[in-house]
């Protein structure tokens, strides 16, 4: 976590110095933004923590990975297809949520698939690509995503297994 932490405040100060020097207070004005979007997206990130934190006290390790640990094998694929397919929320909830689940005893390849189920299936946002785009382009997308997640877990299942994570 050092290194894109470093990375970000390297990045975010470099926008800060050339906001400065832009002139016109750009900086204040972003700096603003950012404060807004902080009291907005906190509330959210920390209850994605909570959740991810309990989810490793409150899941027994055995059964975390029987269910989806890497001896899961295709049911685990399935349930990390199905799990991220319908969680809701952006990826303050999906990345803590899975790291979670890893850290309890999910398997790497479970987990990709559902980190890919939740951002191609994104279930909870059909009603709003219906609207926008129409059944037929929905019903399109999500035909041709529906193997992507679980295939994607399967590779990562085969070649990064034994990946400590």
């Amino acid at each position: 976590m050092l290194v894109p932490t470093l990375i970000m405040a390297v990045l975010a100060i470099a926008a800060l110095i050339f906001g400065y020097l832009k002139g016109g207070d750009q900086h204040i004005a972003g700096l603003k933004i950012s404060l807004k979007m902080t009291v907005e997206i906190l509330p959210l990130l920390f209850f994605a923590f909570v959740l991810a934190g309990m989810t490793q006290v409150l899941l027994p390790e055995g059964q975390i990975s029987k269910w989806i640990g890497t001896e899961s094998g295709l049911r685990g694929l399935l349930i990390g297809t199905l799990a991220g397919g319908i969680t809701p929320g952006g990826p303050y909830v999906s990345l803590p949520l899975a790291a979670g689940l890893m850290k309890a005893g999910a398997g790497v390849g479970t987990m990709v698939a559902f980190i890919t189920a939740w951002s191609l299936w994104a279930i909870a946002r059909v009603p709003m690509e219906v609207g926008i785009m129409g059944w037929k382009f929905t019903v399109i997308r999500l035909t041709c995503t529906f193997f992507f997640p679980p295939f994607a877990g399967f590779i990562a299942q085969i070649f990064f297994s034994g990946t400590k994570i």
